[in-house]
């Protein structure tokens, strides 16, 4: 897949913009705080339906206006695919693909993009939250349908929250709270499906990151990943990830018994204590793992392993060609060494763009395309 053209209107820093992409390498360059990164993160959403540095779509959109426009022409092979997305700063975004009306969710199944950036290191230091939007993100781009299965998921489980915190204020007892059995059966459903998808994940990624992480660090510390799960005891998200996957029974079966055992927390707390939403991805290298013990060039090796192993994991995948392969101020965090391997992998994709503030730290062979940005306008292209 190739992005051939991106069009901007009143999206972050931009009024206006209009760039045109080449295949193989393109670098946007200009100093920090021009606007390159809100390009990249533009291409980005299309694929994601979300940023990489924001939790919501209103800091996206330009100061003064209601909505951002970000439009996309995409070159699969021989077709090409018209992708429009408004995003709205209030109510629901609107997207059409070839000037038909769809639903947001669809767009995925038209653009897949890989996107690696300074924040990523958050993946791997950060809290669970950041390693669980990792996952999601790419799930939805395995599977575009899931997009509506973990929408659905967070819908039942803010209405399930809602009602354990009536209760709480209430005073009501479980036994007393028939109508949270219905909110069980959904979140049990929707929820299982998740935690599902997100081990086929991690089983899938295992290998390919190993291989990433010995190409890009030079070293093999034996990366591994897995899953920490609520459902089988424990809470990762409060700093008990012990919890593994193993237990009898069903993962449907482990998640009913785990929400009952927690019921009488949870009416005390007015918090939904069980499900995927509480899980976390365990990362280790060297048997320990990466978030406290690793080094700080390990902790950049494992965050872009993640990201190479899923460009990796999609292209193998996928009928749409390789992904869109993007590396957002990357090559300034890494030595000589490293720069050089990380451009010897990428080499082969159908299209990579790099943003960077300095030309000169970018390896010459991806420097083919060069797309010059100030404050928020495209200001020259040189091939």
């Amino acid at each position: 897949m190739i992005v051939e053209q991106l069009g901007l209107a009143d999206f972050r820093n931009y009024a206006a913009a209009d760039v045109s992409l080449s295949a193989g390498a393109n670098l946007f360059v200009g100093r920090n705080g021009q606007g390159k990164t809100n390009l990249v993160e533009a291409v980005a959403y299309l694929a994601t339906l979300g940023s990489h540095r924001v939790s919501s779509d209103a800091p996206m959109v330009r100061d003064g206006s209601d909505a951002a426009i970000v439009r996309a022409r995409l070159a699969h092979r021989e077709r090409s695919i018209l992708l429009e997305l408004q995003l709205n700063r209030q109510g629901s975004n609107k997207a059409r693909v070839n000037g038909v009306n769809v639903r947001t969710a669809e767009l995925p199944r038209y653009a897949q993009v890989v996107l690696f950036a300074p924040e990523d290191l958050q993946i791997v230091r950060g809290d669970p939250s950041a390693r669980r939007r990792f996952a999601d993100q790419l799930i939805v781009q395995r599977s575009p349908r899931l997009a509506g299965v973990l929408a659905d998921y967070d819908r039942v489980l803010r209405q399930r929250t809602a009602l354990l915190k009536s209760a709480r204020a209430r005073g009501i007892r479980g036994d007393a709270l028939g109508t949270l059995d219905v909110w069980d059966d959904k979140l049990v459903a929707l929820g299982t499906e998740v935690i599902e998808a997100r081990l086929a994940l991690a089983s899938d990624l295992s290998a390919p990151v190993a291989e990433a992480y010995t190409a890009i660090a030079g070293a093999d510390h034996d990366p591994r990943l897995r899953w920490a799960l609520s459902v089988v005891g424990g809470d990762p998200e409060e700093g008990d990830a012990a919890a593994e996957t193993g237990a009898t029974g069903s993962l449907a079966e482990q998640f009913r018994a785990a929400l009952a055992a927690r019921r009488s927390q949870e009416l005390e707390r007015g918090l939904t204590l069980v499900g995927p939403h509480r899980d976390d991805l365990v990362l280790e290298v060297r048997g320990l793992p990466v978030k406290g013990y690793a080094s700080h060039g390990e902790s950049w090796s494992v965050a872009l392993a993640l990201r190479l192993a899923s460009a990796e994991l999609l292209r193998a995948e996928s009928r749409l060609g390789d992904p869109v392969l993007i590396l957002d101020d990357v090559f300034a965090e890494l030595d000589a060494g490293r720069r050089t391997r990380l451009a010897d992998l990428v080499a082969g994709y159908e299209q990579v763009i790099v943003t960077s503030a300095v030309e000169e730290d970018v390896p010459d062979g991806l420097r083919a395309h060069v797309v010059r940005v100030e404050a928020g306008r495209i200001v020259g292209a040189d091939d």
